[in-house]
């Protein structure tokens, strides 16, 4: 049974046996090399390869070229007992409560930015890049970065560099990080600035919810201008 809870975003729960390091790739103007496995019915699992190097991690390369404006968008949990709340504490973000295992999907076609596969949390530590637990962020081909965190697991082959589709799965809704020991995916968008791995601006700096409505719906409501708007105000240079 899904738990609604507006607290947002501490305590990690579940068992965890995932040891590699987050990954992180800059944005450039380069297309990416390589593809994502076909998604299939099987459950997702675990990734547990071993710490990638700093070299491997950043050798991938994501467009922030002619960003599409013919982008179709899926909401971001596959479940039919979910809920959100148009607010967030401290800053602009959503969290959407779904059961823990639930599946989240890539928003739109994109390029993976980042993976942490490691929950380091500790909770009572001051806010930052730990917060999120495990995490993916997204690289959309309308240019927009689309953050999901306190994942109970990344699926498999989800990577720093890697070609997605809308709706595929990325992996599973969880409680690691900050989540307060409630299920919930925290989602986030911002525009993509050359410091990709700046936390404060990946865990959202755009309200979502409305977004979310529209594409809840099987709408294609954008938040293209949005992000912009936030990148030119703000000297986010990508």
């Amino acid at each position: 049974m899904l738990t609604l809870g507006l607290s947002g975003c501490g305590k990690p729960g579940g068992d965890q046996d995932l040891a590699s390091e987050p990954q992180f790739v800059e944005p450039t103007s380069a297309a990416p090399a390589t593809s994502a496995p076909v998604p299939t019915s099987a459950a997702p699992t675990t990734s547990t390869s071993a710490t990638p190097s700093k070299s491997a991690s950043a050798k991938p390369k994501a467009t922030t070229a002619a960003p599409k404006s013919n982008v179709s968008y899926v909401f971001p949990v596959k479940a039919s007992n979910v809920a959100y709340h148009p607010t967030h504490g401290k800053y602009p973000a959503t969290d959407i409560f779904a059961d823990c295992g639930e599946p989240v999907v890539a928003t739109t076609d994109g390029v993976v930015l980042e993976v942490s596969l490691k929950d380091a949390y500790v909770k009572g530590a001051p806010d930052g890049p730990n917060n999120g637990g495990l995490s993916v962020s997204l690289l959309g081909d309308d240019g927009v970065r689309y953050y999901g965190s306190h994942l109970s697991k990344v699926k498999s082959g989800i990577k720093a560099g890697v070609r997605v589709k809308g709706g595929q799965r990325l992996g599973d809704v969880g409680r690691t990080g900050n989540a307060n020991n409630v299920c919930h995916l925290h989602f986030g968008i911002s525009p993509p600035c050359a410091r990709t791995g700046d936390w404060k601006t990946r865990r959202g700096v755009i309200w979502p919810a409305t977004y979310l409505d529209s594409w809840r719906k099987g709408g294609d409501k954008s938040p293209v201008a949005k992000a912009q708007s936030w990148q030119r105000s703000h000297n986010c240079k990508p």
